[in-house]
Parts: C-alpha cells; sequence; structure tokens
C-alpha cells in the first residue's frame, strides 16, 4: 500500500491535518473527553469541545495541548491517532510520513515528545518545522530568497513572531499570549465589571463577535448571558465592541512591544525588506478586527492579513510535503 505524506498542524485550540494530493482533509478542536473514572476516550475533536464546560462530574473535555506543547502525552497521542484514523481509513498500516509543526522556541524536550507521539501512532518518518517559517510558506511569501519576510502567527496557546529570509529565520520571539489568553481576559473583564460569571465558550463567541482592538466611531453591542455571582442566578448583560478594545488592551500591548522588539534584532538590510513589503499576520487572531490598522498605526509598517488565516499553516504543510527533499536535506 502506497503512504501518503501527512502534515499536521498541532495546535492549542485545533488540528488541521493536510494529505499530499487530497488537501486539508480534517479540521476539529483539539479535545478530548474522557471518562475520569475508567480513563476511557468518550470524544474527540468537534463531538468533545460540544461538551466543554458542560459535562456531567465524571465526564472531562480536556485539551492535551498547552502553549503550542504537549501537556498530556496519552490524550495526545489518542487525538492523534483518532484523527489519523478518521482521515486515513484503514490504511494505517501503510506508515506515512509525518510533518508537524510547533512553536518556534519550544526546548529539544519539547520537540523531543511530539516526535514520540507522531512515532507511536505509526509514522515511518516524522519532520518537525518551526510554525511561523511554514505560516509563510502557507501565506504565499516566497522565503527562499535573499530578503526579508516577516510573520505574525497568532495562535490558540502562542504567537510566534519572526523574521524569515534564505528559507530560515533570521530572528523570532514566541509568546504565550493568544487566543485563549485573549478569552480568559474576556472572562476576567466581565467579572471584574460586571460580577458576571461566563465560560470560555461564551467569551470567545464575543472575541469574534464583536472583538475590537482599535477603538472605532461605531460600537457594536451583543447580549451576554451567564451566572451573577451575588445572587447565584442566571442574568444577562449588554457588552460593547469598546469594552472588549479595554479587556484585550493589554494583551495587544505585549504583542505590539514583542513584535517591535523582534525588529529591533532584525539586520538594517531585511528590516529595509520589510518596509517595502510589509508584516503578514496569521493564525486565529488574525480574525481580530482592528488588530492589523493598531499594529500598522504603532510600527509604522504595512500590515497585511493572510488570505485564509486559520489554514495557513495547514497549507504551508502542503507545500513542503511537495518539496520534502529540501526537509530532508
Amino acid at each position: 500500500m502506497f503512504a501518503k505524506d501527512i502534515g499536521i498542524d498541532l495546535g492549542t485550540a485545533n488540528v488541521l491535518i493536510y494529505i499530499k494530493g487530497q488537501g486539508i482533509v480534517l479540521n476539529e478542536p483539539s479535545v478530548v473527553a474522557i471518562d475520569s473514572e475508567t480513563k476511557r476516550v468518550l470524544a474527540v475533536g468537534t463531538e468533545a469541545r460540544e461538551m466543554l464546560g458542560r459535562t456531567p462530574g465524571r465526564v472531562k473535555a480536556i485539551r492535551p495541548m498547552k502553549d503550542g506543547v504537549i501537556a498530556d502525552f496519552n490524550v495526545t497521542e489518542e487525538l492523534l491517532s483518532n484523527f489519523i484514523r478518521k482521515v486515513n481509513g484503514k490504511s494505517l498500516f501503510s506508515r506515512p510520513r509525518i510533518l508537524i509543526c510547533c512553536p518556534s522556541n519550544i526546548t529539544q524536550v519539547e520537540k523531543n515528545a511530539i516526535k514520540e507521539a507522531a512515532e507511536r501512532i505509526g509514522a515511518k518518518k516524522v519532520f518537525l518545522e518551526e510554525e511561523p517559517k511554514v505560516a509563510a510558506v502557507g501565506a504565499g511569501l516566497d522565503i527562499s530568497k535573499p530578503s526579508g519576510n516577516m510573520v505574525i502567527d497568532i495562535g490558540g496557546g502562542t504567537t510566534d513572531i519572526a523574521v524569515l529570509s534564505l528559507g530560515g529565520i533570521v530572528n523570532s520571539a514566541s509568546v504565550k499570549v493568544a487566543g485563549n489568553k485573549f478569552d480568559s481576559d474576556i472572562v476576567k473583564y466581565i467579572k471584574d465589571k460586571y460580577k458576571l460569571l461566563i465560560g470560555d465558550r461564551t467569551a470567545e463567541e464575543i472575541k469574534l463577535t464583536i472583538g475590537n482592538v482599535y477603538p472605532t466611531e461605531q460600537e457594536e453591542k451583543m447580549e451576554v448571558r451567564g451566572r451573577d455571582l451575588v445572587t447565584g442566578l442566571p442574568h444577562t448583560i449588554t457588552l460593547s465592541s469598546n469594552e472588549v478594545e479595554e479587556a484585550l488592551r493589554e494583551s495587544i500591548y505585549i504583542l505590539i512591544h514583542q513584535t517591535k522588539s523582534v525588529l529591533e534584532q532584525t539586520p538594517p538590510e531585511l528590516s529595509a525588506d520589510i518596509i517595502d513589503k510589509g508584516i503578514v499576520i496569521t493564525g486565529g487572531g488574525a480574525l481580530i478586527k482592528g488588530f492589523d490598522q493598531l499594529l500598522a498605526h504603532e510600527l509604522k509598517v504595512p500590515v497585511f492579513i493572510a488570505e485564509s488565516p486559520l489554514t495557513c499553516v495547514a497549507e504551508g504543510t502542503g507545500v513542503l510535503l511537495d518539496n520534502i527533499h529540501l526537509i530532508e536535506r
């Protein structure tokens, strides 16, 4: 049986799988529901995500990836083998070569853990590539030439900021401020200001619906339901987009500060290229309204959002799988 090459974007929030010749065949949340007593896996992916925050006592919905690295080895292995079975059907005995993306600044131990998880689910050979590099390729940037490209990849657990040239990373930073942190900022803000407790899923919905980090004249509003901390009863409030901006401000400025510091360490020739070409934002965080405008305003450099920010990394693995001889070298 001819083995297919597989590319995996192993994210804190979502797992995307790309199969050579077929494109992206799976895009599901990295959540596993397990029975805490028997340790049996009950559901994986979308089905498990539906259970987040809504499970009875003994069923736990957990995210085995934290900040882009494996927090729970066994559960990650279950997650991966489940997804690969789903897309690969019965042909798992044809052992595929697997390319996995990881954050740019993780340790060798963390890299080995990712590699080992892939080998245990039957990979013939495992390649690891740094996420910002793969995201740049997926966003259509030509990083093989001796000229500077800059990418900010805002995922669920980490944001990777990198300057690339000649097919490699010149300098980079990996910050644990990304989509999940934005959600918890919104939860905390509403709890402090309104004494209302909401879950992470509600926070994510607020972020996607009225989230805006560049204050505008036009205010959007949304009704938010949760549990009143004073009375303990369900309660509804109205939240505005300017309040969301206030909730996210501190985290957003951490990212801007990190981007500035990466630019400060960039060789002048490459800096000149970046002023010409601008900065490309990829990852789910790119969808937050106004981040590109705020960044352009703060850095005085043009900023663009990739065409399909959510799938950039997975599409990048596809391009790299087509040129796997370059990685093998």
